[in-house]
């Protein structure tokens, strides 16, 4: 590993992951924070909480869909909903360049109201801290969250009940958030206007989880994409993850703009996109529930769990090969979110 901090560290990859292993978990080592889940699951008297925190550093901080505050909102319900908690409150700390126009921060907060709002959490603490020109850039926002956890659900976010043959399901096309900010970054044009996927998806997976559904995992496909999450899932497990390229949900715009950046659609972020291990016997009825919401219209089952490639995540091609799925090396697009 390097002996500084690279811009791949922050990729949501193998050198993120590496990162934290090296540096923070052995430091803070506790049995609460090295499950390595996207929310910490924790005791609070008689109750289960489920714990989450996140840093947003978008650029640009305005894109089609959303902005940073509607951004970081949506990411910490989405962290504590693929826990299989029902999120409840949230923080909010900002750290603001000075300079920085307030009709703008009013948007923001504004964005995050409403979309706190919609899921129906409220925003009960926060900070604000400004620092001077060039000190950062624009504004980044700090929210964390805290949900309630039911005890049939505490399993999920460690998949420690997932078994062989359980349906692998996504609730749409892939790699939206990272396109569109790419779109907008270098002002490319599209037929139809490219817009990021952000949004709550807490009352879609409340919807899972109320029903008779044996979720055996969730995860938010956000930095390193659906690769990263997969590889993550698979290793040292006596299980793996066969996928299959046709029945991957991608955009020909997506493709497009990956064959010209040299981009791979299974490492672009999303920002409302979730990959779910379902039971083979209530996949299809998971699938029914997703197609119930704007934000599952477009589910579908990309493959399975399999004994027959442990410890690896393999993805059958459209050509008829095999291709191992890893995490992510590098980066492929700096400060997506």
């Amino acid at each position: 590993m390097p002996n500084i901090i690279t811009l791949s560290h922050g990729s949501g990859g193998k050198m993120t992951s590496d990162l934290i292993r090296s540096t923070f978990a052995h430091f803070f080592y506790n049995p609460a924070l090295n499950v390595f889940g996207d929310s910490a699951i924790l005791n609070a008297g008689s109750s289960r909480l489920a714990f989450t925190t996140d840093s947003y550093v978008i650029d640009p901080i305005f894109f089609p869909g959303g902005n940073i505050g509607k951004l970081a909102i949506c990411g910490t319900i989405n962290d504590l909903a693929v826990a299989g908690a029902i999120p409840h409150y949230i923080s909010a700390a900002f750290i603001i360049e000075e300079g920085f126009p307030l009709d703008q921060l009013k948007q923001i907060a504004k964005s995050m109201a409403e979309t706190a709002s919609q899921a129906g959490v409220l925003i009960v603490t926060g900070d604000t801290k400004v620092v001077k020109h060039g000190q950062c850039d624009k504004i980044f926002i700090n929210t964390s969250g805290i949900g309630f956890l039911a005890n049939k659900n505490e399993h999920i976010s460690s998949g420690m009940k997932i078994c062989i043959g359980d349906q692998i399901l996504l609730n749409g096309f892939v790699g939206d958030h990272e396109i569109c900010i790419l779109a907008a970054r270098e002002n490319l044009q599209f037929e139809k206007p490219f817009e990021s996927d952000v949004a709550p998806l807490n009352t879609m997976i409340k919807a899972l989880l109320d029903a008779d559904i044996e979720v055996k995992f969730m995860r938010d496909i956000t930095r390193g994409g659906l690769a990263t999450i997969c590889a993550e899932l698979t290793e040292n497990k006596a299980f793996g993850i066969a996928i299959e390229e046709q029945l991957l949900p991608v955009r020909e715009e997506t493709k497009g703009i990956c064959e010209l950046y040299g981009f791979d659609p299974l490492y672009l972020a999303n920002e409302g996109k979730i990959v779910a291990v379902i039971s083979r016997e209530t996949a299809g009825k998971a699938i029914e529930i997703m197609k119930k919401f704007s934000t599952g219209k477009d589910a579908v089952i990309i493959g399975e769990i399999t004994d027959t490639y442990p410890g690896k995540s393999v993805m059958k091609t459209i050509t008829g090969g095999l291709r191992i799925i890893d995490r992510l090396s590098g980066m492929q697009l700096p400060r997506i979110c």
